[in-house]
This record gives structure tokens, C-alpha cells and sequence, in this order.
């Protein structure tokens, strides 16, 4: 079981509270927890990641036990806290402006 923390306008469009349980099938990664999140959330499909290519949208990041995950590798092993529920992953809706 894997803990994900949404940020906010992601939790009302899917009418969830701010942190979700997804379970993820095989190796835990990056790929595979965002894959089971819109499994269990379909309306999450696409707000997250483009429909085809799934690449990351601009101003979303993940962080897990204090490390930016946003530009890793989509099968970046999820740090073993997050495996074991200890911390959850983190995606955020970044702030641009100046």
C-alpha cells in the first residue's frame, strides 16, 4: 500500500480527501504508483500526466522522503519508506510567477 498526497485541487476534482491509498502491482515505481492512482481515480488520468506520451505536466512535481522525484525516471524505485507506508508520496502543483 502506497500513500499519496494530493495537492488540492486534485483531491476536490476527485472528491478525496488530501491523502489516498493506492496499491500498486509489481515493482513499486514512480510509473506503477501513478499508473494505480489513475486506475482507482480515473478522473485523475491526464491531470497528472499527458494521456499518450505520460510524460509529467509542467507545474506538477513528487517528492518522497524529501527528495525530488519530478525529473527522475518513470521506473525510479519508490524509496522503501514509501513502500512500507512510513511517508507518503508527495504531488504537488507548482507555483510559477515573479
Amino acid at each position: 500500500m502506497i500513500r499519496v498526497v494530493l495537492p488540492f485541487h486534485l483531491q476536490t476534482l476527485a472528491h478525496v480527501e488530501p491523502e489516498v491509498i493506492i496499491e500498486v502491482e509489481g515493482r513499486p515505481t514512480l510509473r506503477s504508483a501513478l499508473d494505480a492512482l489513475e486506475v482507482c481515480y480515473p478522473v485523475l488520468a491526464g491531470t497528472i500526466r499527458d494521456h499518450v506520451t505520460h510524460k509529467r505536466r509542467p507545474f506538477v512535481r513528487f517528492y518522497a522522503c524529501q527528495r525530488d522525484l519530478s525529473n527522475e525516471p518513470p521506473d525510479t524505485d519508490l524509496p522503501e519508506a514509501v513502500v512500507l507506508g512510513k511517508e507518503p508520496l508527495l504531488v504537488i502543483g507548482a507555483i510559477a510567477g515573479g
